[in-house]
């Protein structure tokens, strides 16, 4: 049964895009039919970081306003032959996302995928909330600044108010993906610890993505870091993470600054 999953934040500029992409490559990779969706309406991105951008013809407005049939709409990334992207308008209005007009689209790529990973907008704007609306998961994208963790903590109360599993009476499983995580600027105190971050929002842990040069670059690259970089620690996190949510028993491990052999190998390679 397919299954759907927002990944989602309060605050922008934590990575939620570059996750959607790292998450949506990486269970690709596992023979899974799946499908990323720009809910950023007027700015989207996830086209861009998917190097789809100059493939893109119609679009999710397109679909629900029946311009353009939905297999019209949507791309076929050109190196994972299970991973499809469904870009946003970049000129709509966001209320060009209606309920039934999104919920129409859902409903028809459950028939085709396996996973439907919708990228959120930052905040509870239309986008936002539409992006939430129909999950059956969650994964909660934050920073370790106390900016963003507090932002999450409002976005919690959004998935157990508003979505339609919360109309139901049913709670949405929700997971927490703390991205830009560095272990020196966590011991100096510069920065809120996981368990800082676990005792405040109070939701499983899916994965610590450790702040890395290698994620800018597979984002300028337009790959996701789970198809560019595969050996390097941040894909690593992500590839773990795509285990857990799946079902996996997997321990969390904080990142730390000690390199391993591995690490030094492939620095020393890459010198």
């Amino acid at each position: 049964m397919a299954k759907v999953i927002v990944v989602t934040s309060g605050k922008g500029g934590v990575g939620k895009t570059t996750s959607t992409a790292a998450i949506g490559a990486a269970l690709a990779q596992t023979g899974q039919n799946v499908v990323v969706i720009d809910f950023d309406v007027g700015l989207r991105n996830l086209d861009l970081v998917m190097g789809a951008e100059r493939r893109v013809v119609f679009d999710f407005v397109n679909v629900i306003q029946g311009e353009a049939a939905l297999s019209q709409a949507l791309i076929k990334d050109k190196r994972v032959e299970t991973l499809y992207i469904l870009a946003a308008s970049q000129t709509r209005d966001k209320d060009a996302l209606t309920e039934e007009g999104v919920g129409k689209v859902i409903a028809e790529l459950k028939e085709k995928f396996d996973w439907i990973i919708c990228d959120s907008p930052a905040g509870i704007e239309r986008g936002a909330k539409m992006a939430m609306h129909f999950a059956d998961e969650a994964i909660i994208i934050t920073n370790p600044e106390v900016s963003s963790v507090r932002d999450s903590d409002r976005i919690i109360g959004i998935l157990d108010s508003t979505t339609d599993k919360a109309q139901r009476g049913e709670k949405i499983p929700k997971h927490l993906l703390i991205t830009r995580y560095a272990a020196s600027r966590a011991s100096r105190g510069d920065m809120l610890n996981t368990d800082d971050i676990l005792e405040i929002l109070s939701i499983p842990l899916i994965g610590i993505i450790p702040e890395s040069e290698d994620v800018l670059k597979a984002s300028n690259l337009g790959s996701p870091i789970t198809l560019s970089a595969p050996n390097s620690p941040a894909a690593r996190a992500y590839s773990e993470a795509v285990k857990r949510l799946q079902g996996e028993k997997i321990e969390v491990t904080v990142p730390t600054d000690k390199k391993g052999f591995f690490d030094w190998l492939i620095g020393r390679n890459k010198s």
